[in-house]
């Protein structure tokens, strides 16, 4: 989610992403605008960390505040795309003002067409979205881009929240189905089953966890809400034999997010420079594959450790990070509000616009604060001028 667009965001900016929280302080030249959650620099988050945070709240039972939902929507651009943020939307997007991407856009739709009441919006988008696909079949982080396993899979969550059929989709040659299995690494090799964020320029792909749990959604045609599918009766192994098909693209990936958090129940941040840590987007985002794929009995585990240890993490990134937890509780059933001790929800509805349902309710004394919400960005300035190789993504994580 957040962390899994942060590799396909950084690389339009010419860094890797770093998978592992950290904060970064907020750029005295932009002011966070009334309605935004998180007090973070926007710059390069604002429309992603608002639609995960709306959609965290409405899948917890909330309504959002009008004021929340306004913001959004006024960040669309003229053409149906949304920018990462938009300091002035008085701007035109494009040439020296906002540019438009894949993964801000598909992110608001998949808020906005949650909420309901926003077809305009959303539809001017889907039909942005649609335009921007790759002969491929996949979509890049900008338009024009090359394909990345993170960006098609949140684009294809958002045309299915949108009720499209993006299975079916080939604007200009291939299908998304068709991208994402030439991302997926060999059984028979190093990382077998998951898939890669890109080929390297080698042509060679390397296993990413972000982009295997983005992968896991995308190849099941879902996106960043997902109801624990059908259990499955046998643990999962990478196959490789039989007809390549979507579901078995998403088995092998869950195949190989399930070894992944075996020993230690959670995926590390692997950034070129600095020591290996744990990686909490990522994880939740594995929780939310794995519950996707039918194994919420596998996807146990990693949200357990998460429960432990990942509430700090949450209240230094921000809103996106608080939303990717409420989202990975509801994978499995679990309740947000009792998250090891911490309210998620509550946590979350702190960092904005108080949702309607909770504007009357009696303040109660905090246990969370707020913090900034763009740990995925950190990239910047700490591996400024490394490609990316991905996870976000994650994603491209992380989301990631």
């Amino acid at each position: 989610m957040n962390v899994r667009r942060s590799a396909a965001a950084l690389a339009a900016i010419g860094v890797l992403a770093a998978a592992a929280p950290a904060t970064a302080a907020p750029s005295p030249k932009v002011t966070v605008p009334a309605g935004l959650f998180g007090k973070g620099d926007p710059t390069y988050d604002g429309v992603w960390r608002q639609s995960l945070a709306l959609l965290a709240q409405h899948t917890a039972g909330e309504k959002p505040a009008d004021k929340a939902v306004a913001w959004l929507t006024g960040q669309q651009c003229a053409d149906g795309g949304f920018a990462s943020f938009r300091a002035d939307t008085g701007t035109a997007c494009g040439g020296k003002g906002a540019q438009t991407d894949t993964n801000s856009t598909a992110a608001a739709v998949q808020a906005l067409a949650a909420l309901g009441g926003h077809d305009d919006v959303t539809g001017k988008a889907v039909t942005w979205l649609k335009a921007q696909q790759n002969k491929d079949g996949g979509w890049g982080y900008s338009p024009g881009g090359p394909s990345d396993t993170n960006s098609t899979s949140v684009v294809v969550g958002a045309l299915a929240a949108a009720g499209e059929k993006p299975a079916r989709l080939r604007g200009k040659g291939k299908t998304p189905d068709e991208a994402l299995a030439s991302f997926a690494v060999p059984c028979d090799q190093k990382g077998g089953g998951a898939l890669a964020f890109q080929p390297d320029k080698k042509g060679k792909l390397e296993a990413n966890a972000d982009a295997t749990a983005a992968g896991v959604l995308g190849s099941l045609g879902k996106g960043f809400v997902v109801e624990p599918g059908k259990a499955r009766d046998k643990a999962p192994a990478c196959a490789s034999d039989g007809k390549a098909t979507p579901a078995r693209l998403a088995g092998n990936a869950s195949a190989y997010l399930i070894g992944a958090v075996a020993k230690s129940g959670h995926l590390m941040s692997a950034m070129p420079g600095a020591e290996n840590q744990p990686d909490f987007g990522n994880t939740a985002d594995t929780v939310v594959a794995l519950a996707a794929d039918g194994r919420a009995e596998q996807a146990k585990k990693p949200y357990a450790w998460l429960e432990k240890n990942a509430a700090k993490w949450a209240e230094q990134s921000g809103p996106a990070a608080y939303a990717q937890l409420i989202l990975s509780a509801h994978a499995i059933g679990a309740d947000p509000h009792d998250f090891g001790g911490t309210d998620l929800v509550r946590a979350l509805d702190k960092l904005g616009p108080a949702p309607a349902k909770q504007a009357a309710a009696p303040e109660k004394k905090a246990t969370e604060k707020s913090g900034n919400s763009v740990w995925w960005i950190i990239g910047v300035g700490l591996v400024a001028g490394i490609g990316v190789g991905f996870l976000f993504s994650g994603r491209k994580k992380n989301r990631p």
